[in-house]
């Protein structure tokens, strides 16, 4: 059986430079949440969600009460923005650990409250597993990995499901789909995939289905982000044609239906410099319509890069990582960023950020500066955690919410490096409302996911008032008022106006 391995290049090589256009931060509150001991839970690798009654749901790849894995086959949680965590589920509880094991992906709570995830091993063929939760913890295996001759419909599925628009779930896989052209993964290259409702899976592309996976290949942990256009974009690790034998990496847009068009090549230079980056961790899509995303390596110093990419292709490398010796502006960015509430790009490196170089929390403009607010492993214990791999999560609160992988210093099952941490990040960032959906059509039920909204007096789309019922502090349900245009969603609550991070799209 392959593996899937989670570091794709060397440690970061520490040069001088004269000039830095990292930034020294000050005045950030950091707060670690949660350290985790292995009975709860460890690894926590993938990004938090905020879910409808305010708290934050995630998993973890290892730990847990199940012993058929060697550390433990992963779990489900819960924690308040405050602290104080809950274990929902142990992955491997079922026999034969048909219900799945090792959660690489966070999870996605759908609209009928349940949350949606992915195991990338385990299940009945053992290639991992797609499932449902309830708040309460009871799991429901939607779909098993590989059940189709040839694992064509795909082998560990490791990434964050996106809802489309038109009601199904989207996915990728790292492995299957049937090309054995790739260097990495023997059992296929990857595949996107859409889900319906009700766990029937239609597999939309298989990677390397071009000659020398000039497609890309093999899309770890790497969510799709459904564009403004209704397309999803994403990005490979490997395959490419550059670099020679597997490839840096792609940025790809598939339509709905399936039809994929490659849009950048990692190392487009080729040889042994690539200014452009290596293996990309993810995108989002920004305020201005550009996507914006980071790779692992390459880039003036090796180290990684924060890139931007247009619809049509167009790539700027905005950022090179480790600009200075021991790399205070970090390293080895992991995970797809985050554009919050003031407008800049946040994001976390798994390396660097001094001479203990456990990793680091950066802010960045959209124009490439660049501003160092955390270094990891700060403490002599290192108990504020090292390796910070998720995506950070901008909660309504205002507030920074990540994970680190390894740190923590709770002894137990993992030893003095830690079984990894929970931790949030203050910024100075205001209270504001987030719609669960980003977009619908007029008469569509939307719900509004907020802080303190009890006492809420008026909801507007883009000015349009709309009825509405307060379900929670933390909850607002309401449909798309007739005559509502794409724009900002805005809640009157007694402590003022709270207005949404993202437009909201009506879909005429």
């Amino acid at each position: 059986m392959f593996k899937i391995e989670r570091a794709f290049v060397a440690s970061a090589s520490f040069l001088v430079v004269l000039l830095a256009t990292a930034i020294a931060a000050q005045a950030q509150t950091f707060t670690t949440l949660y350290r985790f001991d292995g009975t709860d839970g460890s690894d926590p690798f993938a990004p938090l969600v905020q879910a409808t009654d305010g708290l934050l749901y995630g998993t973890t790849v290892d730990g847990g009460s199940s012993e058929a894995c060697p550390n433990g086959c992963g779990t489900i949680f819960k924690i308040s923005p405050h602290g104080g965590l809950t274990t929902l589920y142990n992955f491997c509880s079922q026999s034969g650990c048909i219900d799945g094991e090792s959660p690489f992906a966070g999870l996605l709570q759908g609209p009928d409250g349940s949350f949606y995830g992915s195991t990338g091993y385990g299940g009945a063929d053992g290639f991992g597993t797609i499932f449902d939760v309830t708040p309460s913890g009871v799991l429901s295996v939607l779909y098993t990995s590989c059940s189709q001759p040839g694992c064509t419909d795909g082998a560990s599925p490791s990434a964050r499901l996106v809802a489309g628009s038109d009601g199904s779930f989207y996915g990728t896989t790292i492995f299957g789909g049937g090309s054995n052209a790739c260097q990495q993964g023997a059992d296929g290259c990857g595949t996107v995939f859409k889900l319906a409702p009700g766990g029937s899976l239609t597999t939309l592309y298989g990677f390397c289905s071009t000659s020398g996976c000039a497609d890309g290949a093999n899309p770890y942990y790497v969510a799709l982000v459904q564009g403004t256009d209704g397309n999803f974009y994403g990005s490979t690790t490997y395959g490419g044609e550059n670099c020679g034998g597997a490839g840096c990496g792609t940025v790809f847009r598939v339509t709905p239906s399936g039809h994929l068009t490659t849009l950048h090549r990692f190392c487009a230079q080729g040889g042994s410099e690539c200014p452009d980056g290596t293996y990309p961790v993810g995108l989002i899509q920004g305020l201005d319509g550009g996507f914006y995303g980071a790779t692992n390596g390459g880039g003036t110093y090796g180290s990684g890069t924060v890139f931007r990419i247009t619809a049509s292709g167009v790539l700027t490398t905005l950022y090179s990582f480790c600009s200075q010796n021991f790399c205070p502006d970090g390293a080895g960015p992991f995970a797809a960023l985050v554009q919050a509430t003031d407008g800049n790009l946040y994001g976390t490196t798994t390396n660097g950020g001094g001479a203990d170089g456990g990793g680091t929390i950066f802010r960045m403009t959209t124009s490439g500066t660049l501003t160092t607010l955390y270094s990891f492993c700060s403490r002599s214990d290192c108990s504020d955690g090292f390796d910070p791999s998720t995506m950070l999560l901008q909660d309504t609160n205002g507030i920074l919410y990540g994970a680190t992988q390894s740190g923590g210093d709770t002894g137990g099952r993992c030893g003095r490096s830690g079984c990894g941490t929970l931790f949030s990040l203050s910024v100075g960032l205001g209270p504001f409302v987030e719609t669960q959906t980003p977009d619908g059509r007029v008469g569509q039920p939307v719900k509004i996911l907020g802080t303190d909204l009890t006492g809420a007096t008026s909801v507007t789309f883009n000015g349009t008032a709309a009825t509405f019922t307060v379900a929670s502090p933390s909850l607002i349900t309401t449909t798309v008022p007739a005559g509502a245009t794409t724009g900002t969603v805005q809640v009157v609550t007694p402590g003022g106006t709270l207005s949404s991070n993202v437009p909201f799209r009506v879909i005429q």
